[in-house]
C-alpha cells in the first residue's frame, strides 16, 4: 500500500506524520511499520511516527509512536506539529483546536504567517495541563512524594568529570502525561549522554521507563537541556521534557515559573501558572518535506 506522509519537526524533534483519516494500517503491524519508517538509513527517518486520527472527545487525535515501535503517551513538539498539519492541509480553519493524546485532551492556539505565498502555521501555544507530581502516578519508586532532589545511584564506572560522575545523582520527577526525571549538572556540553541515558531510562525505579532531562542552569530564566527520550534515545528537543524542567526548577527553587529552555534544536518558552496549576508551552512547528512510501 502506498501511504502519503509528511516529515515535520519542532526544534529538531522530528516525526513522520500520517493521516489516519486517509490511511488505516493494521494495528498489529504498526510497531514494525513505525520502526521501518523511523529508520534514518533505510526509512524516512525520525524520532517516531505520529498518526492523526478522528476523535470522539476532541477535534483530532494524536497517536504517537516512538522510533523503537513502542507507544508514547504524549509529545509536546509532536502535538505542535499536529496543529500545523491539520491547519495547513485544510482539515480545519480554526486557530483554537483540541487534540486528544492517550485519552487526554490538550488545547492548542495556532499562530500563522505567510509562507510561500499562503497562510501557514509558524508557531503553536499548547495548554499542557497540570503537572503530575505524585510518585505513584509518574510513576517512580521513591522514598517520598513528590520526588524533589531525591538521590538515585546509576551504576556507571565513568560518566565524565562533572558533578555526579561517581554515579550518584539527584532527580526531580514530573509527569506531563509521560514520565520525566530531571537532573541538574554543571555542564551539558561534557555529558556522555549515550552512556548514562539508557541507564536512567531502564532503571528499576521507573516501572514504565523514563525520559531523562539533563539541565545546566544559565540564570533564573534560562537553562540548557539535553534529553534522553524513552524509546528514541537522544533527541534534539522534548516538549514535555521542557515542561518538566520548568516545574522542577520551581520546585527546587532554581528558576522562575517562566523559563526559556534551550535544547540542541532551538528553544521553547515554558510557563507554569501556579495559581491555575497549568503548564503552557510555546514553540515552532515546521514542515520538512512530503512524500509517498510503500508499506
Amino acid at each position: 500500500m502506498d501511504v502519503r506522509f509528511t516529515k515535520m519537526e519542532g526544534c529538531g524533534n522530528d516525526y513522520v506524520y500520517i493521516s489516519g483519516f486517509d490511511f488505516r494500517l493494521d494495528p498489529e503491524k504498526k510497531p514494525e511499520i513505525v520502526q521501518k519508517l523511523s529508520d534514518r538509513h533505510f526509512g524516512i527517518g525520525g524520532d517516531g511516527v505520529i498518526f492523526i486520527n478522528p476523535s470522539e472527545i476532541a477535534d483530532f487525535e494524536m497517536e504517537m509512536w516512538n522510533a523503537d515501535g513502542t507507544r508514547g503517551e504524549m509529545c509536546g513538539n509532536g502535538i505542535r506539529c499536529v496543529g500545523k498539519f491539520v491547519y495547513d492541509s485544510g482539515m480545519t480553519d480554526k486557530k483554537e483546536i483540541t487534540v486528544e493524546s492517550f485519552g487526554k485532551v490538550k488545547y492548542l492556539t495556532l499562530y500563522t504567517g505567510e509562507a510561500d505565498g499562503k497562510e501557514a502555521v509558524t508557531s503553536v501555544r499548547v495548554n499542557m495541563g497540570e503537572p503530575i507530581l505524585e510518585a505513584k502516578d509518574v510513576p517512580v519508586i521513591a522514598g517520598s512524594s513528590p520526588v524533589v532532589a531525591e538521590a538515585i545511584h546509576i551504576p556507571l564506572q565513568q560518566t565524565g568529570d562533572q558533578e555526579g560522575s561517581d554515579g550518584d545523582y539527584k532527580m526531580t520527577c514530573v509527569s506531563m502525561g509521560n514520565p520525566h526525571a530531571v537532573v541538574y549538572i554543571d555542564s551539558t556540553d561534557d555529558l556522555e549522554i549515550e552512556k548514562i541515558g539508557p541507564l536512567f531510562e531502564n532503571h528499576e525505579r521507573f516501572p514504565n521507563r523514563t525520559n531523562t532531562e539533563f539541565v545546566e542552569i544559565i540564570d533564573r530564566e534560562h537553562v540548557k537541556m539535553r534529553v534522553w527520550e524513552r524509546g528514541s534515545g537522544e533527541t534534539l528537543a522534548c516538549g514535555t521534557g521542557c515542561c518538566a524542567v520548568c516545574v522542577a526548577g520551581v520546585l527546587n527553587g532554581f528558576t522562575e515559573p517562566r523559563l526559556e529552555v534551550r535544547v540542541l534544536g532551538g528553544a521553547l518558552l515554558i510557563e507554569w501558572d501556579r495559581e491555575k496549576n497549568l503548564v503552557w508551552m510555546t514553540g515552532p512547528a515546521t514542515t520538512v518535506f512530503e512524500g509517498t512510501i510503500s508499506i
